[in-house]
């Protein structure tokens, strides 16, 4: 294994558009962090509204370089942070699979997190925030728990689902739980049932929360470049078998329709599953919205910090953890309330891997203001179709006042 150096300490400049900055911001005696973030817009008198970018995985802040100069140009504030366990920022347990911390990855410190920030950047509203793939967990959790603060929000490519509920109705009973017995059920997961089919298969948040996910992704036989210029391509609309449709129920068989970089096969690792997808596919393709110059700020990064941390949000979000789904009972049955809308390209599988999420927006958001499906974008669709994503943005803004 290699060593790894999550202090960016000489890491060289970034590749930013002009008016783009990267700078950090200390909120060491609040959550831990010390937050690198891009931004622009900035003015003394704090008079511009605040946009928050919350990134995904496996990409950075860096990933909203396309979109944060066209946002301060209409009068906002735009930060984007890397997130705890990515990048730049620092501050977060950089232990192994076995002795990290998961505490440190649940989503009511996610949310902290992004509290401190505002904090610290000398706001005590955010206008709009908006988050890709697990990024858009954060810009769901956080108007979720504090809409004083967050005032409305835009989830890209992963659609939000209502915080799970305690045990209901479960009624009276004469004698102390302790005196019942010791009968113990058996509860088959969606791991398991994945395994029976053949052939078998795996879903990807529980392999990316194993002890091996790390090593995988740090060290793929292909070399990191050629790896996640793969990743970026078969999830993209550059690869013309995704074509995506709505799952019928959270099945085995359902979720078997999805491609390997969803639902790997069983013995697969990612790396594996991503070249064997890449077979016959032209990878330039995608340098024309990937150059290789900005692929390489993700190679460079990715290598200097190793991808244990990032990864340990998927670990503390399944099964492996169930202190993370206690912590969430605190808002159950909790409805975002704040002006919601959800963007996402139309050749991503990403929209209906929870099957049923976006039709339930009904349920879980009390504003919700619709669906825009960007075409000729797949799951990185601010990277693929910046200038779409845009626009659908500022409609949404607009309609805000």
């Amino acid at each position: 294994m290699p060593d790894f150096e999550p202090d960016p300490g000489q890491a060289p400049p970034l590749p930013l558009p002009e008016g783009v900055e990267s700078s950090y911001v200390d909120c060491t005696s609040s959550c831990g962090l010390s937050f690198h973030i891009l931004s622009s817009g900035r003015d003394e008198a704090r008079s511009r509204p605040l946009i928050l970018l919350t990134h995904g995985y496996p990409e950075l802040a860096f990933s909203w370089r396309k979109l944060i100069p066209s946002l301060a140009a209409k009068g906002y504030y735009v930060v984007a942070p890397d997130q705890r366990g990515y990048g730049r920022t620092t501050g977060w347990d950089t232990s192994s699979w076995e002795e990290v911390d998961l505490m440190q990855f649940t989503m009511t410190n996610l949310v902290r997190d992004l509290v401190c920030l505002v904090y610290a950047l000398g706001y005590e509203k955010v206008h709009c925030i908006i988050g890709h793939d697990f990024g858009a967990v954060s810009s769901a959790m956080a108007p979720l728990m504090r809409p004083d603060i967050f005032t409305s929000c835009i989830q890209m490519s992963h659609p939000h689902h209502a915080p799970p509920t305690p045990p209901w109705a479960t009624g009276e009973v004469k004698s102390p739980p302790s005196t019942l017995g010791s009968k113990t059920t058996t509860t088959t997961t969606i791991q398991d049932s994945l395994k029976q089919l053949d052939p078998p298969r795996k879903h990807y948040k529980w392999y990316n929360s194993g002890p091996d996910a790390a090593n995988d992704w740090n060290n793929p036989a292909q070399g990191l470049q050629a790896f996640l210029r793969g990743y970026f391509h078969v999830k993209s609309a550059d690869w013309a078998k995704n074509d995506p449709r709505p799952l019928k129920e959270w099945t085995a068989e359902q979720l078997a329709t999805m491609p390997h970089y969803y639902i790997m096969p069983l013995h697969s690792t990612m790396p594996q599953a991503v070249f064997a997808s890449m077979e016959g596919e032209d990878a330039n393709v995608t340098k024309r919205w990937l150059p290789d110059d900005d692929l390489a700020v993700y190679v460079s990064e990715w290598q200097r910090t190793g991808f244990q941390g990032a990864l340990n949000w998927y670990r503390a979000q399944t099964s492996q953890s169930p202190q993370q789904q206690r912590d969430m009972f605190l808002f159950a049955g909790r409805k975002i309330e704040v002006p919601c809308c959800f963007i996402s390209g139309k050749q991503d599988w990403g929209n209906y891997q929870q099957p049923g999420a976006i039709e339930a927006y009904s349920e879980t958001c009390t504003d919700f203001q619709g669906v825009i499906f960007v075409k000729n974008a797949g799951h990185w669709l601010q990277q693929e179709q910046p200038k779409k994503v845009l626009e659908a943005i500022f409609g949404f803004l607009e309609e805000l006042g």
